[in-house]
């Protein structure tokens, strides 16, 4: 039956004449009605498929640019750190190991400038205070001699001397000025030994006082005996005091300056408690200082100062506090000849 034209118009009659196409036909192309004709004509034959399992061409398959430059291929492992090999380094030591050996020697030269430097100058220093300090020593011993007619009694001898923790346990002593002996010489102010002992340093003049303490039961005798030695000689004396241990023998003690009339008036030999004798080297003199009671009582047992003011000492010089004092009244008298010859007393040698 002939179709109207209306209906080839139309998309199923498109269908109908593909239906070869559809149903797996031989692949012939289907007649197609021209619309507005009778006849008819076979429709152009589609190009056939590709297999499935053919391969696709790469997508990075692109024709060629004109005149464009062809980047060569790159060999297989370029740009692994892997793969690349690394040449060499140079026989010798690594850059940054020379670098550190640099430093290491810039910073050694560095310390030895310093301490040149330092050293230099703490040598300068040390030769221009010695070259200083040794004019003022021989100035301030040379002063020393000529102290006892230049410095009041006063100034060697204050009327009143107040000491805080000199005393035993820490007490504080007050002593009295109760007698001055005129100058003199050193006849009779020692034990034969002990004047014998100090003759090789000469004797120019030697001064004496005497104080009573606050309680008025000990007296204390302090002197010095200014020399005519050199400062070499008082050092020699000064070791043999020291070696010998002479200052702390009973047969070489110093002799009291008994005073009529006054609370020493029955301070003798016998009455001798305790005693200190030091031989300066920075001056040339002799500081000493024997105690007693003033009561006039013997004593059995007399003790040097420097045994009897240990801790634990229990002699009777100990006991009574007239070890402290001859130490306390020597130290004074030692500090006042000091400051008179230099103008700064410094710790005294009894204590070194």
């Amino acid at each position: 039956m002939e179709r109207p034209a209306s209906f080839r118009d139309t998309a199923a009659f498109h269908l109908a004449n593909s239906q070869d196409l559809w149903s797996g036909g031989t692949g012939a192309a289907p007649e197609v009605r021209l619309p507005g004709t009778g006849s008819r004509t076979r429709a152009a034959t589609p190009p056939p498929r590709a297999p499935v399992d053919a391969p696709r061409a790469s997508v990075d398959a692109r024709p060629p640019v004109p005149n464009e430059i062809p980047t060569p291929a790159i060999p297989a492992g370029v740009g692994s750190e892997s793969a690349v090999p690394i040449p060499p380094r140079p026989p010798g030591a690594p850059a940054g190991a020379r670098r550190a050996r640099v430093r290491a020697a810039a910073a050694a030269v560095c310390l030895v400038l310093g301490i040149g430097l330092i050293g230099g100058a703490a040598a300068g220093s040390w030769l221009a205070n010695s070259s200083d300090a040794r004019p003022a020593a021989e100035a301030a011993f040379t002063k020393g001699r000529d102290v006892w007619h230049n410095a009041s009694v006063d100034t060697l001898f204050p009327r009143t001397l107040n000491s805080l923790g000199t005393g035993p346990g820490g007490a504080d002593r007050h002593w009295t000025r109760i007698a001055v002996a005129p100058d003199s010489g050193c006849a009779g102010a020692f034990d034969p030994l002990l004047a014998k002992a100090l003759s090789p340093v000469g004797c120019a003049r030697l001064l004496r006082a005497t104080y009573a303490d606050a309680t008025r039961t000990g007296v204390v005798t302090v002197g010095a005996q200014i020399t005519t030695a050199d400062r070499t000689a008082m050092q020699a004396l000064r070791t043999r005091f020291s070696t010998e241990k002479l200052t702390a023998r009973t047969d070489l003690m110093p002799r009291p300056y008994t005073a009529q009339g006054t609370l020493a008036a029955g301070f003798g030999t016998a009455q001798r408690a305790s005693w200190s004798v030091r031989v300066l080297t920075d001056l040339p003199v002799v500081v000493y200082a024997v105690s007693g009671f003033a009561d006039g009582r013997a004593v059995a047992d007399p003790q040097d100062a420097e045994a009897a003011t240990r801790p634990g000492a229990t002699s009777t010089p100990a006991q009574s506090g007239l070890g402290y004092g001859a130490k306390d009244l020597a130290d004074h008298l030692e500090a006042a000849f000091r400051k008179a010859s230099a103008g700064t007393p410094r710790a005294t040698e009894a204590t070194k």
